[in-house]
């Protein structure tokens, strides 16, 4: 079919690029909403149910078939309820460490995902992605900074503490999701998979709102910057969202998907153009030294 033809090289790039940007570009929005008071539960609310139309009318225009047997819908309510506490935490953490930092450590999830892979009766990692990790985690360990967090006269901040705690969640369970994704679920087609853990995600939070056992977790923004904040994080994450279901058919993903782990930098460098936050050289340094690892544990894979 002349609508899959694979883009060239150069376009799918530039297109996983600016996916990647996109959605870096979200986590900064959210930022700046939580800043001024926008509930967790309602940012993730907003969305998953704006992303969930564009994904009910792909799946609509496209015509596939929601017939699931009873094994494959449990392990889907699983996935959204997997993707649902990982978007808690990863905004849990946008909300009390810089932005980059909060990304960089959910990075992790791919060598967590090998390891998880190893545990359940996978191949074991070999001994070059065994190294590729251990330089993957040396680099997180500039990026933390925690030889400067032991050794310092300050004892490390509480909130520091709890929003890398959020993002080591993240990664954890964003692992199990991939695996459930990669080992379950992989017959399904992408964007009806996708469609359904959304459904779970708005239906969760929706819960958790009603609920109210996450205090001001539907809270609205307390000035017009907080609403701005709000629509772009759902007008980033949604378009980012939909147009990598719409061209994924065009973008080679099984070879161009590495170009997705530039979202830490992206972050990083749009965390201090839009927050002024600033990560010492070191960090940096330990950035770029975790996303090349990742993006080489993900070529070898």
């Amino acid at each position: 079919m002349q609508g899959s033809t694979p883009f060239p090289r150069h376009i799918a790039v530039l297109i996983l690029a600016t996916l990647a940007c996109s959605f870096a570009g979200n986590h900064i929005a959210a930022r700046i909403a939580f800043d001024h008071d926008t509930g967790l539960l309602l940012a993730m609310l907003a969305r998953a149910g704006v992303t969930l139309l564009a994904l009910i009318a792909l799946v609509l225009w496209r015509r596939e078939s929601l017939k699931l047997g009873r094994a494959t819908w449990g392990w889907q309510i699983l996935l959204g309820l997997l993707i649902a506490i990982q978007s808690f935490c990863i905004y849990s953490a946008v909300a009390r460490i810089p932005v980059a930092l909060a990304l960089l450590v959910v990075n992790l999830s791919p060598i967590l995902l090998a390891l998880l892979t190893w545990a359940l009766g996978g191949a074991a990692p070999t001994r070059q992605a065994l190294a590729i990790m251990g330089v993957i985690l040396f680099g997180l360990v500039l990026v933390l900074d925690i030889a400067g967090r032991l050794t310092g006269s300050a004892a490390p901040d509480g909130e520091w503490i709890v929003g890398i705690l959020f993002s080591l969640t993240a990664a954890g369970v964003f692992a199990v999701a991939l695996w459930v994704t990669e080992n379950r679920l992989s017959k399904m087609a992408g964007s009806v998979r996708s469609m359904l853990t959304l459904a779970v995600v708005f239906s969760t939070s929706t819960l958790l709102g009603a609920s109210g056992l996450i205090p001001g977790g539907l809270s609205l923004p307390n000035a017009s910057a907080g609403w701005i904040a709000l629509a772009c994080l759902v007008l980033l994450y949604g378009a980012a969202f939909s147009t990598l279901f719409i061209c994924m058919p065009r973008l080679n993903i099984a070879r161009n998907a590495p170009v997705m782990n530039m979202e830490p930098v992206a972050g990083m460098v749009l965390g201090w153009l839009v927050l002024g936050q600033v990560l010492e050289a070191l960090q940096v340094i330990g950035g770029f030294i975790v996303v090349g690892g990742i993006v080489a544990l993900a070529y070898r894979r």
